[in-house]
């Protein structure tokens, strides 16, 4: 007769590191690019902006690997998957990227116009970003506000923030057409992260 050794509950996991060889293969060589970091050609419309950054932890140190998605609206606030006029245009909306050995990520895309939230109130100009990585049990997601947009101001989900807190959603002009936000995953000057 065997006895039964009693179940136990698997244990959790953290997100990764397995995503990068199927969500970013153009980064092993392996197939093309599925989304890259390449959100609208050339000839897109709108203002052509890049949007880089760093991720690190709670000490400071560079996260490697992370991967961030980013999703906006075009410069007249449509995002493409809702408007068919945009279906294989120059503005794509969708972006893939994972951070390089030093914690970098960098983006090129044009500059979002407002979009309404439900209730009809418009937005700030902003950029939707999600990240995954070692150590994270779920996907964070937060935004990307421009610095230079005085409709920051009335934006409801800035209003809802303290002044430090704010400051972490804000990226700052390094140029004409470059914006910089770093992304710190927690401790001081944490970045604000949203519920999905």
């Amino acid at each position: 007769m065997t006895t039964k050794t009693p179940l136990t509950i698997t244990p959790s996991q953290t997100v990764g590191p397995f995503y990068a060889y199927c969500l970013t293969p153009e980064d092993y060589g392996t197939l093309p690019p599925l989304f890259g970091a390449q959100l609208a050609t050339e000839d897109a419309e709108g203002e052509r902006i890049t949007i880089q950054g760093t991720i690190t932890d709670g000490e400071g140190a560079m996260v490697p690997d992370a991967l961030i998605e980013i999703w906006q609206p075009d410069g007249q606030g449509r995002f493409a998957g809702a408007h068919p006029e945009l279906r294989n245009s120059a503005f794509k909306g969708f972006g893939r990227r994972h951070c390089d050995k030093s914690g970098n990520f960098s983006f090129q895309t044009v500059k979002p116009g407002r979009v309404p939230t439900a209730d009809g109130v418009m937005q700030a100009p902003h950029i939707a970003l999600s990240i995954f990585g070692k150590g994270l049990n779920r996907r964070l997601y937060t935004r990307i506000y421009f610095a230079d947009e005085a409709s920051n101001a009335e934006d409801p989900v800035l209003s809802m923030l303290s002044e430090d807190e704010r400051v972490t959603l804000i990226a700052t002009s390094e140029s004409p057409a470059a914006y910089r936000l770093d992304i710190r995953l927690q401790g001081d000057g944490e970045t604000v992260f949203f519920e999905a």
